[in-house]
């Protein structure tokens, strides 16, 4: 914990700056009290949990650290201890081992529950519940959220992927596609356009079946052990692909997978495989702007783009998505102001802390309206949703649309194609 107490973080902490300057809401501050608990000075107690649970866990602040503190792995390892020394009430530790111990440890499950999720909104239970507002007596942002979750598709078509695909050109690169959890079901449209893109980019694709949840959900919510064996199902099942490169299309899966040396650090069986695989990991953005796509081409418009927070602050992967646009006849790219800062979805903390989630909302789309854009590209499925949020909330879904990179991409490409045959 080598914080200086410098403060160059402050102007970094959207809790920081939305609490009006309140020193406990800084990184800053969380350190001093993580310090006091390891220095046995107070204990791990309701107060220190709140203060932690209150972090989005975005990580802006470590790029403005000049002592260079890893602010992440200080949170993960104090969430961990806290879930320690936790005693959660029967409801929670229902929820939680639903979540942690059966829903995300098993892909196949996660397909079943998009089957059930397909059944809801096909059959009439969708509409009764919104017309009765069920939602409305939820806590928080639940009824908008329900609003802008993509429709789910038909269970035939959330299908395993042949587990090797050719390109549709000479093949430049043989790559390994992390398909993800949510990303293949709740966001399966979007992994069909990640793998339309490698295809014509001149990638072969590796999609290993073994494969499994990222793990980061866990490392978050401090289930450590849980997010350990995650990681060495998947660096066991990429190791079988023999690639150069794993790509993952959501910020949040690629910075899991890019931690992956941090959390085996302590195995020296798995450390230094766990430095291979994340050595070879890189997101969608980055790979596309090495690669030749075909011409690209989309009606005129203004285009803005809300960076994952994981994809900048903990991939260090930035400046790839504006090339990506930049290639885009018809669109004009137009930076929002402080596009760096956090959008406020943070994985579930949008719903565990909606005020201050929705607080930095409004700050976000004040800024997104500011710039006149038509789309707003995000390169995160958690982003996507909040910014789709934040487009309901202001009333705006008639004028703004809000889509993650790749699907604007392969829209781009597929009317290029279409302009070159005619």
């Amino acid at each position: 914990m080598n914080c200086t107490r410098c403060g160059f973080c402050l102007p970094s902490c959207p809790t920081y700056i939305q609490t009006g300057g309140n020193e406990a809401s800084s990184p800053r501050g969380r350190i001093a009290l993580m310090k006091s608990v390891v220095e046995g000075r107070k204990n791990p107690d309701a107060e220190v949990e709140a203060q932690l649970n209150e972090c989005l866990g975005c990580r802006a602040c470590e790029p403005a650290c000049p002592s260079g503190v890893n602010y992440g792995h200080l949170l993960e390892q104090a969430r961990a201890v806290i879930n320690e020394h936790k005693s959660y009430s029967f409801p929670v530790k229902v929820l939680r081992k639903a979540t942690f111990d059966w829903l995300f440890m098993s892909h196949n499950r996660m397909e079943k529950l998009h089957s059930l999720r397909y059944m809801y909104e096909k059959t009439n239970v969708q509409k009764v519940m919104r017309k009765v507002k069920v939602f409305k007596l939820f806590p928080g942002e639940v009824e908008t959220m329900e609003k802008v979750v993509p429709a789910a598709l038909p269970p035939s078509q959330v299908k395993e992927y042949d587990e090797f695909e050719f390109a549709d050109k000479p093949s430049v690169r043989r790559v390994a596609f992390f398909r993800g959890c949510l990303m293949s079901t709740m966001f399966a449209e979007t992994n069909e356009s990640t793998r339309f893109l490698l295809k014509q980019a001149g990638c072969d694709i590796v999609t290993p079946k073994m494969q499994e949840c990222c793990g980061a959900l866990h490392a978050h919510g401090g289930e450590t052990d849980k997010a350990k064996l995650l990681a060495k199902k998947n660096i066991e099942a990429f190791e079988k692909a023999e690639v150069d490169v794993i790509v993952s299309n959501a910020g949040g899966c690629g910075a899991g997978l890019n931690e992956y040396p941090f959390l085996l650090r302590d195995e020296p069986e798995w450390a230094e495989r766990a430095k291979r695989f994340a050595d070879k990991s890189m997101d969608i953005s980055t790979l596309l702007a090495k690669l030749e796509l075909p011409p690209m081409e989309l009606d005129s418009q203004l285009v803005t783009y809300q960076p994952s927070c994981h994809l900048n602050n903990v991939m260090k992967e930035k400046g790839n998505v504006e090339k990506l646009l930049g290639k885009i006849e018809g669109v004009e790219y137009v930076a929002m102001r402080d596009k760096e800062q956090c959008c406020g979805s943070a994985g579930i903390y949008n719903l565990v802390q909606p005020k201050m989630a929705m607080k930095i909302l409004d700050k976000k789309m004040s800024d997104v309206k500011a710039t006149k854009a038509s789309r707003i590209v995000t390169s995160n499925p958690g982003c996507l949703l909040q910014m789709k949020a934040g487009v309901e909330r202001e009333k705006l879904t008639d004028e703004v649309q809000a889509v993650h990179i790749v699907d604007l991409l392969a829209e781009a490409v597929r009317k290029g194609i279409k302009a070159e045959v005619y």
